[in-house]
């Protein structure tokens, strides 16, 4: 997500797959200087490229880690930008439900729907 919670990128997966996997690949490319996530994306390695970057990382520890890690807790607070807009993307009866049988359609009502959640 960019600058107030606006997709940039949106990366379809299995349905058993959690979402952290992808993480790094929908990073490629751009140039934070925060990344902003929970406690879900708390891995070594997707820490290591972002501290990589130079990017600030907002994520906090998951609570098994023996040092657990300070955060900014103001820029932490923004992350409910990008809930807010899954939120608004769920309002789209289709996508909340899978109505579309296939990977490519249901993408395509995605990135309608996020279209058209940008320009309202």
């Amino acid at each position: 997500m960019d600058a107030l919670g606006n997709p940039l990128r949106i990366a379809l997966t299995v349905g058993q797959r959690g979402d952290a996997t992808q993480a790094e690949r929908l990073l490629e490319g751009y140039r934070a200087g925060a990344v902003l996530a929970d406690r879900g994306y708390d891995s070594d390695a997707f820490i290591a490229s972002i501290r990589e970057s130079g990017a600030e990382v907002v994520i906090p520890s998951k609570r098994n880690r023996l040092r657990q890690r300070h955060i900014d807790r103001n820029l932490y607070k923004e992350r409910n930008k990008v809930e807010r807009f899954f939120n608004k993307l769920k309002a789209y009866r289709r996508v909340a439900t899978r109505y579309e049988k296939t990977a490519h359609s249901f993408s395509a009502l995605v990135f309608f729907a996020s279209a058209m959640i940008l320009l309202h």
